[in-house]
């Protein structure tokens, strides 16, 4: 057991860094007056003025406007402040702001941006924009045009109750009243968040839906299946609120070719049948933490409000075990008829964990060299 857990390390710490171009959700803070409204957003503005479209794509490298992207990066502030002023005619259409049926018309105010960094690295700028409320006592709504993505509004002001959404593209936040804060209760931040940790299982964590297939396949009975889950529950919960905490802190450009790596390992693993199911379990443990800080970097960039992080933190691991399961219900309602038959493993277990192994490769090298 102790030289395959060894080998195991020595492949993911073998995995270089490279670049990294993900796409993480726009986080804006919200102040609602009695004559106007501000909003003040952290943002990546390259991918605005490049007029990227976020609804397909998850890394910005896969976008038609890629390379216009990557130009973005290199500019000074002063010279990309400029380029968004050109673009904001166009851009200030993705701003939805409505009151009383009314379409508002964002302004921009002020604009925070970086110096130019590691042009590899998203930059994100701190960008201020209101408008003026119409006559009346209308509150407002406020949302992202689709192609900007992931929005999280929060509104300020409001203590620890204040209303804090987390909205897909094109969806608008309730109502937010004028000179008064939306608020909700615990109960409603821990459920959404138990919402977003199992969307980022189902259906957007394909890497962690592999691993947990992987773990599926190894096994025709259903004890091993059980350690091993529980392993990586119990491991990945460790890091999740270690790295959510700030305790532990590793770049997603290591973590995610690293994460790639234990899938090809797992594959791998299934179709030679090595070792046995307790030696199998403490290399999921080890894995479970390498993905625990995958989870932690999505849970980080939600920018949760510190007085509802633990209820936001408690939330969305759950959500991320409900996932778990469903991707092992679903597996078994395919293909667990099955599982008893002296076939299985030659017909379909093997095949699948080699194009599981296949698939975390691709990854590896995508993630690392291209």
């Amino acid at each position: 057991m102790l030289w395959r857990v060894l080998l195991s390390i020595a492949v993911l710490f073998t995995v270089v860094p490279a670049t990294a171009h993900e796409i993480r959700p726009t986080i804006a803070d919200i102040e609602v007056g009695e004559a106007d409204v501000t909003m003040s957003l952290r943002i990546t503005l390259e991918t605005l003025i490049a007029g990227i479209d976020l609804r397909d794509i998850d890394d910005t490298n896969d976008a038609p406007e890629a390379a216009v992207y990557d130009s973005l990066r290199a500019l000074d502030p002063d010279a990309l402040e400029a380029a968004l002023r050109e673009a904001w005619p166009r851009i200030s259409e993705g701003f939805i702001m409505e009151s009383g049926g009314e379409r508002l018309s964002p302004e921009i105010a002020a604009v925070q941006i970086p110096p130019v960094g590691n042009v590899e690295l998203p930059r994100d700028s701190l960008l201020t924009v209101t408008a003026a409320l119409p006559d009346g006592d209308a509150g407002v709504q406020i949302g992202l045009a689709a192609q900007f993505g992931t929005f999280i509004p929060r509104q300020i002001g409001g203590g620890e109750d204040a209303y804090e959404g987390f909205l897909d593209g094109g969806e608008l936040t309730p109502e937010l009243p004028r000179a008064e804060v939306l608020t909700e209760g615990a109960g409603a931040v821990f459920l959404r968040y138990i919402g977003a940790g199992f969307e980022h299982i189902i259906p957007l964590g394909l890497d962690h839906i592999l691993f947990v297939l992987g773990l599926f396949f190894f096994s025709t009975v259903l004890r091993p299946l059980l350690f091993q889950v529980t392993a990586f529950t119990i491991a990945h919960t460790i890091t999740l609120a270690l790295a959510a905490t700030n305790v532990v802190s590793i770049p997603a450009s290591i973590v995610e070719p690293m994460i790639a790596a234990t899938i090809v390992y797992v594959g791998i693993e299934n179709t030679t049948g090595w070792g046995s199911t307790r030696g199998r379990t403490a290399l999921v443990f080890a894995f479970g933490l390498l993905h625990g800080l995958g989870f932690a970097s999505v849970l980080g960039d939600y920018g949760i409000a510190s007085d509802r992080f633990l209820v936001a933190l408690i939330g969305f691991n759950i959500g991320v075990e409900f996932g778990q399961l469903a991707v092992i219900a679903i597996a078994f309602a395919l293909v667990g008829w099955f599982i008893t038959r002296p076939w299985y493993r030659k017909v379909i277990a093997i095949p699948v964990s080699l194009l599981i192994a296949s698939i975390g490769a691709y990854w590896v090298v995508e993630r690392t060299l291209l």
